[in-house]
């Protein structure tokens, strides 16, 4: 508590106006300087904004991970809406937790938690199930699981919610023509985003964790393909029109390697054609 303490035994006369001036000015003065020592955060600040991409170097060890099949998976249904995001028919299915288990030991394998690691599940069911089996695994303290509650929720696919998983070829079909069209829109709150808007997310999803880390292991947990490809696709500059090459498959773990970062090939059609990859339309 700030405590304040005041002297009563005597009132002293009001400040001339001029000595008041002065004390402003000297107070200005004394703030300015104190500003000033920060000028190493306020460069680190400018350095570490908004994460540009492909970004020049990645000051945290990143590696991405897919949870492991739903329940709707396994019965062939897409299921992207936000609202049952929670709900325990979003969780994992029996295959889904063998899978995950099995990211889990890959990851110890790999070292991806020796020093230890962070861990950011979107707040889907399967996606933060995965993160306590990952950290169950990996001897992580549940106090390092951070559930992230928009950033990583599942790709709005708007009028394809509840058809058959095979469909979302016909979504990825329009992504290879332009990064800005959207799946069908639906009168359910299932979102219908593109390829586009889903690279906002990531982004700033990258942004975060590039700002309040440094020199850590962060592992990320989808619920879905989507979000790692398109992430994946941005971070290596590849046409955003092309992120489903990329598709990562139930439970599957990649590490981001910033060292790799492939060649990039335009592809001859003229309808394929990015002067500033990622970002093509």
């Amino acid at each position: 508590m700030l405590t304040i303490t005041t002297a009563s035994a005597s009132i002293s006369p009001p400040t001339p106006p001029n000595l008041q001036l002065i004390n402003r000015r000297h107070l200005l003065l004394l703030t300015s300087l104190s500003l000033s020592s920060f000028s190493v955060s306020d460069s680190v600040a400018t350095a570490r904004g908004l994460l540009q991409m492909p970004p020049p170097r990645l000051t945290n060890r990143y590696f991405l991970v897919r949870a492991g099949e739903s329940q709707y998976e396994s019965l062939g249904i897409i299921n992207t809406n936000p609202v049952a995001k929670t709900s325990v028919d979003s969780g994992l299915s029996d295959k889904g937790k063998k899978q995950t288990l099995k990211s889990a030991l890959e990851l110890k394998a790999m070292g991806a938690c020796e020093r230890n690691c962070w861990i950011w599940p979107s707040i889907t069911q399967r996606a933060y199930q995965a993160a306590e089996i990952i950290a169950a695994v990996n001897g992580v303290s549940r106090s390092y699981i951070v559930p992230e509650y928009s950033f990583l929720d599942a790709r709005g696919l708007g009028a394809y919610e509840g058809k058959e998983l095979e469909a979302i070829s016909q979504v990825y079909e329009s992504d290879s023509i332009s990064s800005t069209i959207k799946p069908p829109p639906i009168d359910d709150g299932t979102p219908n985003e593109s390829v586009a808007d889903v690279f906002v997310r990531v982004t700033q999803l990258m942004s975060i964790l590039e700002t309040q880390y440094s020199e850590d292991t962060v592992i990320i947990v989808s619920p879905d393909s989507d979000n790692l490809t398109i992430l994946q696709a941005g971070l290596v500059g590849l046409d955003l029109r092309r992120h489903s090459e990329l598709s990562f498959g139930p439970g599957e773990v990649r590490y981001v390697d910033p060292s790799s970062i492939p060649t990039y090939k335009q592809p001859a059609s003229a309808v394929y054609k990015c002067l500033n990859p990622p970002n093509c339309n």
